[in-house]
């Protein structure tokens, strides 16, 4: 115990910590997406001890800064997934994550210790990567993977183990649980009481609770127990605009993974990815077999036959839950192919409903607040930690500039430069 709390005590000292990374740097000649302001057509950045210090029209002083001319370039912050299972990342996994243009990922899955040996190694300098939020799982009982999908996560555990776990998590230094599955049918009054024991335990102690819910009933059943952080979309049913309207008016968010359903096609994926699949024109789901009969728990019909139609439900339910409030979608991938082709993938799905400033928002600044975090990434202000990356072109215009990142600073230091 005392050696997992050091680590924990070094992973958030060096996390988001500027003082350890911190350059001082001007980005010229720049067009800015701040996010929560207007756009800057040509302007500069100032980045300061790992902080920003302005982001404003035209030219500043330089003087005693590295300077970074952004001349056909285009700064946004970082990109934020808040559900991806990096735990078992190597350093190839970890700095393409980084390359691709992410900045901070909660690692959604595994064990604390992995997760906290991950931050450690990317904090401390061991490899490059993303700045790691680590996560811990509840305690379940040991059953294969598909009654998992079926039943949930909860079955057999009293709320009294649960707060302990909670507690065990808070001692060892973790913020967030990993997902905590809901079934589809919903919250039996048994995972209620557990859910409701965890939300008490967890605001106590400083521990958010993430909980997986793909289906309206396990949605609104988790977040009328008090849950108000969920990961994924629903892709069993459709949204109604009452069951969104309980999201927006409980300040709950959803994070979107839209493109689990849709086919992989005629995209390759090598290493260092986990899940490796070739360019052949096939459709293929996420974990490199044939759509859609290898979705998790496909959606079927009266003769047994994958539909694939969580690809539809998915897109629909997001535009529903962000007419409901523009704040309650955030984003996650989950997906453990090529990060690139992984970004591409949900891109697609999500310019199908939303406009390239929508987008812009879910992947920085609703998923910092998802996280908890909107004060400190997610958006180009200043004061704000110099999480930022630099696009080739103009995202304004579509989603292919965002599969193109130049440059990353993770807090103000550059650690990718592929000008």
């Amino acid at each position: 115990m005392r050696t997992l709390t050091w680590i924990a005590t070094l992973v958030l000292a060096a996390c988001f910590c500027s003082e350890l990374v911190a350059q001082d740097v001007a980005i010229t000649n720049v067009r800015i997406i701040t996010v929560t302001g207007p756009v800057i057509e040509s302007g500069t950045i100032i980045v300061r001890g790992g902080k920003i210090v302005s982001a404003a029209a035209g030219p500043s002083s330089t003087a005693g800064l590295r300077v970074i001319d952004g001349k056909g370039m285009t700064a946004m912050p970082g990109y934020i997934d808040a559900h991806k299972h990096v735990d078992k990342f190597n350093k190839d996994q970890a700095e393409s994550v980084l390359e691709v243009g992410y900045t901070t990922v909660l690692s959604g899955g595994g064990t604390a210790e992995d997760n906290l040996k991950l931050a450690q190694n990317i904090d401390s300098g061991v490899f490059q990567g993303p700045h790691i939020i680590p996560a811990a799982s509840l305690p379940v009982v040991a059953r294969d993977f598909a009654t998992v999908l079926e039943k949930g996560t909860l079955v057999g555990l009293t709320p009294e183990a649960a707060r302990a776990a909670i507690r065990e998590m808070a001692a060892k230094g973790i913020k967030h649980t990993g997902e905590i599955v809901m079934a589809p049918g919903g919250p039996s009054p048994e995972d209620v009481a557990v859910l409701k024991a965890v939300v008490d335990e967890g605001q106590k102690v400083g521990v958010q609770i993430n909980v997986h819910a793909v289906s309206t009933p396990a949605m609104t059943g988790a977040v009328n127990a008090g849950i108000t952080r969920l990961v994924h979309m629903p892709n069993k049913d459709f949204t109604g605009r009452e069951d969104a309207k309980r999201v927006a008016d409980t300040g709950s968010i959803v994070l979107g993974l839209l493109a689990f359903g849709a086919p992989i096609i005629d995209r390759y994926s090598g290493p260092p990815a986990q899940v490796q699949f070739p360019k052949d024109d096939s459709p293929r789901f996420r974990d490199g077999k044939a759509w859609p009969e290898a979705i998790n728990g496909a959606n079927r019909d009266a003769a047994g036959k994958a539909t694939g139609t969580e690809a539809g439900f998915t897109i629909v339910n997001a535009r529903t839950i962000w007419d409901a409030n523009n704040q309650a979608l955030g984003w996650c991938t989950d997906q453990n192919y090529d990060d690139k082709v992984v970004l591409e993938h949900e891109l697609k799905s999500y310019s199908i409903m939303f406009s390239m400033a929508d987008i812009f928002r879910i992947i920085t600044i609703n998923t910092a607040r998802y996280l908890g975090m909107e004060n400190q990434i997610g958006s180009i202000e200043p004061g704000k930690v110099a999480d930022l990356i630099l696009l080739q072109g103009n995202p304004l215009e579509n989603i292919y500039p965002m599969l193109n990142t130049r440059v990353v600073l993770r807090s103000g230091k550059v650690v990718v430069d592929k000008r």
